[in-house]
């Protein structure tokens, strides 16, 4: 497992599985957000599968597929919503942690300066920088 802090309360990675349950859980994680749909993904890395071993945990599991075609501006606010409502550290995870480094940047356009977005995500392991032009018109 590959968790990325994006802020204190926001985290991404690629794909985790059932296992990496118990270790997100130690790590204080208290919300898991799925941002892969199930098409990419066999049967045991499902939302459901991961979602059962989450629950198990006491963690709180949300699914919000994304895709280019599903990155709109009413799934980038639902995302920041589960993260605002979440008690404590958040884990969004999809094929790499792009796509959730992509939703948390969108979010944050016209809240924070895109410099700041794109440093943000780049510590982290994320070069956003294409996303430059959407974020900047966002903010205006």
């Amino acid at each position: 497992m590959d968790m990325r802090q994006i802020t204190p309360k926001y985290h991404v990675s690629p794909q985790i599985a059932a296992e990496d349950i118990p270790a997100l859980k130690a790590a204080g994680v208290t919300t898991i957000i799925c941002n892969r749909p199930d098409a990419e993904v066999p049967p045991s890395h499902q939302a459901d599968a991961i979602g059962t071993a989450a629950r198990k945990a006491g963690l709180t599991f949300e699914v919000l597929p994304l895709t280019h075609q599903t990155m709109t501006p009413e799934n980038v606010a639902r995302q920041a919503a589960l993260v605002d409502a979440a008690l404590g550290p958040v884990l969004a995870y999809c094929a790499s942690g792009t796509r959730c480094s992509v939703v948390w940047a969108l979010g944050q356009a016209g809240k924070m300066p895109t410099d700041e977005i794109l440093a943000t995500t780049a510590r982290a392991g994320y070069d956003l920088a294409g996303l430059r032009p959407a974020l900047d018109s966002m903010s205006a």
